[in-house]
């Protein structure tokens, strides 16, 4: 799974892509266009691609996402325009909605089968650093790639990495459904009732609907990750160098995920502590400048993924293997449903207003991580 998550992300037009767009002449209210038609399609296709992971293969599913993005990214270099980008990222969305629920229940009915379920904070910690891990190699390569051949050069560059991806998820172990858990008998049901399943969990058991709003709210904060290089480059960073300036904020991000089997023991007000300051700094940086401002944008992406990584695993410990990859794909509609309102709140008011709503979030988490009280039994995360 560790080379799996490595490979998916070692993509050079991660750093890149945004500024692509600005110097293909697109506006910042195009750019901001073309992230919503991204977050529009994972509304659309979220959930039903979740009961497809639940109901056939996860691992098929990673495999197809690797294949959709590759020839998203073709798409991009081939008619680089408004309409070019938003036929790949139309793409690119298929392909991560198909990664949402998928890899996470591909890791926890994996550790469930191996009687480690309980370090599903730590182990997916690590798997989301090293998906971190790789911006270093995919900087380094979009830097070089990008002096010697341009957006093409790096463009089909990506596109090979996708296909390399794909190739590897093809070859991970996939437990079969239910395997290590009370769940049921072995007969799978049809496409429907594995859908109907899950919204039904995600809806009425105890305990996983208010997890999964926390999820949903939080996770669409990853999206401020999109507006990084611009950020790098509104301090007067030439093009070149933004993947090499952006580094701190991701080896910040790989510390913090790499922490969150720790952070799994804080107590939900200690994890509000953390988000909430993070969110003060991140909305001062714009602020401070290089290197200050850096800095307080390295510090809040690091506390953000690492409570993340925390919540996620709040919502896997709640939900069974059967209907695993929908209730997490529910979570994941949430987060683009939000990720819509958090990308009108940086067009208003860019960091700062984006700050304010994530402060908003960090005080409703001790509300929705209140541990789940179990009659006769006392309560449990």
């Amino acid at each position: 799974m560790f080379g799996w998550a490595l490979l998916a992300d070692v993509i050079p037009l991660y750093p890149l892509y945004a500024l692509l767009f600005a110097d293909t002449g697109l506006s910042d209210a195009q750019i901001s266009a073309l992230f919503v038609i991204w977050s529009a399609v994972g509304v659309l296709a979220e959930v039903p691609s979740g009961a497809l992971a639940d109901r056939f293969s996860r691992r098929a599913c990673l495999v197809a996402a690797g294949v959709l993005q590759a020839c998203g990214y073709a798409g991009w270099i081939l008619l680089p325009s408004f309409t070019g980008f938003a036929v790949g990222f139309v793409l690119w969305g298929l392909g991560g909605v198909l990664v949402s629920g998928a890899s996470e229940a591909l890791l926890y009915d994996g550790l469930v089968a191996a009687g480690a379920e309980e370090q599903y904070a730590r182990v997916n910690g690590w798997v989301t650093a090293a998906e971190l891990l790789a911006q270093i190699p995919a900087a380094a390569a979009a830097a070089v790639l990008y002096a010697v051949g341009g957006y093409p050069l790096v463009g089909w560059v990506s596109v090979g990495v996708c296909l390399a991806a794909a190739a590897v998820a093809s070859r991970l172990p996939e437990q079969p459904r239910g395997t290590g858990s009370a769940d049921g008998p072995d007969d799978e049901p049809g496409y429907l009732a594995t859908l109907r399943a899950g919204l039904a969990v995600a809806a009425h058991r105890p305990g996983v609907r208010a997890v999964l709003v926390a999820a949903a709210l939080l996770g669409a904060f990853d999206a401020v990750e999109e507006y990084f290089p611009l950020i790098v480059a509104g301090w007067g960073v030439p093009t070149a160098f933004v993947p090499v300036v952006d580094l701190p904020i991701v080896l910040a991000g790989v510390a913090g995920a790499a922490l969150a089997g720790r952070a799994a023991r804080l107590r939900p007000w200690m994890l509000a502590a953390v988000l909430g300051g993070a969110m003060l700094l991140f909305g001062t940086a714009g602020f401070g400048g290089l290197p200050a401002g850096i800095a307080a944008v390295a510090v809040f992406y690091g506390a953000f993924r690492c409570v993340l990584v925390v919540v996620d695993a709040r919502l896997q410990e709640r939900i069974d293997s059967r209907s695993r990859a929908t209730v997490t794909s529910v979570a994941g509609v949430g987060t683009d449903i939000v990720t819509f309102g958090l990308y009108g709140a940086w067009a208003i008011g860019a960091a700062p207003l984006v700050a304010v709503l994530g402060v908003l979030v960090a005080g409703a988490l001790p509300l929705l991580l209140r541990p789940l009280v179990v009659p006769g039994v006392g309560s449990s995360r």
